[in-house]
Parts: structure tokens; sequence; C-alpha cells
């Protein structure tokens, strides 16, 4: 398979498997089309890879500049926008499951714990209500507290090295 096969398969396949994780396939294909390009692409170069309009691909380089998972890059002499992905994917990662986190996980864990505390009855199925949102809670903290350790796992690595790095 040739180079430039094999970088529209993967853009394609990728946009798909993202639909499956809530993700709107064209954005990946976008995000997946920058991360397979050693150079900034304008739009120009996106709309004419993935051939999609220019309102897609603005909305879509947009809400990628949003995640953080994407950058508009100033290139001399160029009076269009350009733009790139991060080729980290552990940075990748680390940023979609932060943006994630901020964006589903902490809005449940605050509607649950509200739910929990607004239920003022002293029934049996409030009782049941009240528990099933507290373990829920609970759950879900768990999870955040998790994807939190993810997210700064570097960041004790990193910190450790340095201390050992001055101690030597």
């Amino acid at each position: 398979m040739k180079l430039e096969e094999a970088k529209i398969k993967y853009i394609h396949t990728w946009g798909s498997l993202a639909t499956h994780w809530g993700v709107n396939k064209t954005m990946a294909q976008v995000h997946a089309l920058l991360l397979v390009s050693n150079t900034p692409l304008s739009s120009d170069d996106i709309m004419e890879t993935l051939k999609i309009s220019r309102g897609n691909v603005n909305m879509n380089v947009r809400a990628l500049i949003d995640w953080g998972i994407v950058r508009k890059e100033l290139i001399s002499g160029e009076r269009k926008d350009y733009f790139s992905a991060d080729k980290d994917i552990w940075e990748l990662f680390k940023q979609i499951t932060k943006e994630r986190k901020r964006r589903e996980i902490e809005p449940v864990l605050k509607i649950l714990e509200e739910l929990h505390e607004s239920v003022d009855e002293n029934s049996v199925e409030a009782e049941s209500f009240k528990k099933l949102m507290e373990d829920l809670s609970s759950v879900t903290t768990t999870v955040n507290g998790i994807l939190e350790k993810t997210i700064k796992a570097d960041e004790h690595w990193l910190l450790s090295n340095f201390t050992k790095y001055i101690k030597k």
C-alpha cells in the first residue's frame, strides 16, 4: 500500500471509530489528517483532502482548538490560517481525558450531589433514591480520581526524576 493510501485509510477509519466514542466523524477525520501531516495545513488543504465544505472545516477546527488538541500556526508571508496537531500521542490522550473529565464527569458529579441533597422526603422510596445517587456519585468520583491520576502521571514522574537529578 502506498503511503497516501494508508493515510487516507487511517483518516476514514479514525473518523468511523470516533463515532463510537461520541465524537463527530468529520471532526475526528480533520484531527487525523492533521496528525498524519508533517506540515501545518490550511483550511483549503483540509477541504480538498477530505472533500468537505469550508464551513465544516472551520467549525471542526474551532472545536479541535477548543479541545486543546489542534493549534493555529503562523507561517511567515502567508495570509491564510494554518493548523497542526501535537504528534505526542500520550499528551493527546491526557488532553482529551482532561477535557472529557471537565465536560462530562464533573457535571455529572455536581448533578448527582444536587439530586442526593434535594430530596427532603423520608419515605423508603426517597431513601432508596438517595442511596442510588450516593452510589453513582461514589463510582463517578472513583473514575474521576483515576482520570486525574492519569492526567498527572507524567508530572509526578518528571518531578521525581528532576529531584533525583538534583541530588546527584
